[in-house]
């Protein structure tokens, strides 16, 4: 769902994408809606990267309906308001489906048309259009490919002459390039057993010889006994492969919630065939814990939205990001890469589509080893199918 609206409320949250589209191309669907309920929308917050924004429905002044029965100043809508409202949201995502699925040469935005030729794919292209070249008839044609294929013929004979004379000479060096191979692979196959053994006897970290050798179960990996337990210390992962021993808790703020919704009638680009995973992150404002950057200092609540594949691979996602959202291992607190504000809640290395289009440029779909990449960020912080 690109909507969430709560009950006894007048905010609703809506995809960013969505409500980009009805305050440009869609305007004029909020200007019938303004008129029909008596309800002007405006938005109110904004979600980072353009995930969601909240929007409040207020009533407008003079207006006859005032946003139905017992709407007053700063109330709750009325179910059937913001019915109307989340169909409104409804109607301009299916419009922006339709448009973003269509063919490359019906898209408004072609910047090469017209100044080239076009590819076999259909996209512009600035190379200038080849001149036409003039037909020739069957005769012309024959008589520029005879002393084509005669010349052919002398290059081929002169090239089997040369060939003959050089075969008697290149079999001596090749019988000394053969010996200097067979060296050169003799002498790598020495050092490479030499640097396996140098590894089995030297710790990775300390990058000395071994003291009380510790071997890791699962993936094999030894280390000091020394080093291995100040490594644990950071993180109970292997520091070759990162395979986490144990399970990871994280720093989350203790107040989120997760809710997911899905949309059969919505499909993301690249997964057609599918409905949609909306899922909706909530965090009220509150303060850093001791385990937080800086304890006692407040932060601000937030609104996230990802999107995910109705597909078997994203309900597969889905269940280990509900796990590692129990593990607190989705945010942490600390400084937002996109607007450089200090101690907000922010992504903590698992990605998330935030976007339904754009590509990986916007967060969005399509993006095809999208699924692939964050079930390997999942597992190297210890979460997995198994």
């Amino acid at each position: 769902m690109s909507v969430r609206a709560g009950q006894g409320s007048n905010e609703v949250l809506v995809s960013q994408a969505v409500w980009d589209y009805l305050d440009a191309a869609g305007r004029p669907w909020l200007i019938d809606f303004q008129d029909k309920q008596g309800l002007s929308a405006g938005i109110i917050r904004r979600g980072e990267r353009g995930g969601c924004c909240a929007v409040r429905l207020r009533p407008v002044e003079g207006s006859r309906s005032g946003g139905g029965p017992g709407m007053m100043e700063g109330g709750p809508i009325s179910n059937e308001t913001r019915k109307s409202f989340i169909d409104l949201c409804r109607c301009a995502r299916k419009e922006m489906s339709k448009q973003e699925g269509g063919p490359k040469w019906k898209r408004s935005v072609l910047p090469c048309v017209g100044v080239g030729v076009l590819e076999g794919d259909g996209e512009g292209s600035l190379l200038t259009p080849q001149p036409p070249q003039p037909r020739r008839s069957q005769r012309q044609q024959q008589r520029c490919r005879k002393p084509a294929e005669d010349e052919a013929c002398v290059v081929l004979s002169n090239s089997m002459n040369s060939m003959n004379c050089m075969s008697h000479d290149a079999s001596g060096q090749r019988k000394q390039d053969n010996m200097e191979v067979n060296c050169s692979m003799m002498a790598s196959s020495h050092s490479h057993s030499q640097s396996e053994a140098d590894d089995h006897t030297s710790c990775s970290i300390c990058m000395g010889d071994m003291v009380e050798r510790t071997t890791l179960e699962r993936c094999g990996h030894a280390f000091c006994r020394s080093c291995l337990d100040q490594a644990f210390k950071v993180k109970r992962a292997c520091p070759v492969c990162r395979l986490v021993y144990g399970q990871l808790i994280g720093n989350q703020p203790a107040s989120g919630t997760m809710m997911v919704e899905r949309d059969p009638d919505l499909e993301l680009p690249g997964h057609e065939g599918y409905g949609c995973i909306c899922i909706i992150y909530s965090f009220t404002p509150g303060l850093q814990a001791p385990e937080h950057p800086n304890p006692g200092v407040s932060y601000p609540g937030t609104d996230r939205m990802a999107y995910l594949p109705d597909s078997p691979e994203g309900n597969r996602v889905l269940g280990l990001l509900r796990r590692a959202f129990e593990q607190r291992l989705i945010f942490t607190i600390g400084t937002s890469m996109t607007t450089g504000m200090h101690n907000v809640i922010t992504w903590n290395d698992i990605h998330h589509k935030t976007s339904i289009w754009g590509g990986p440029r916007c967060f969005g779909y399509p993006d095809p080893t999208y699924l692939v990449r964050v079930t390997e960020e999942l597992r190297e912080k210890g979460i997995t199918a198994d």
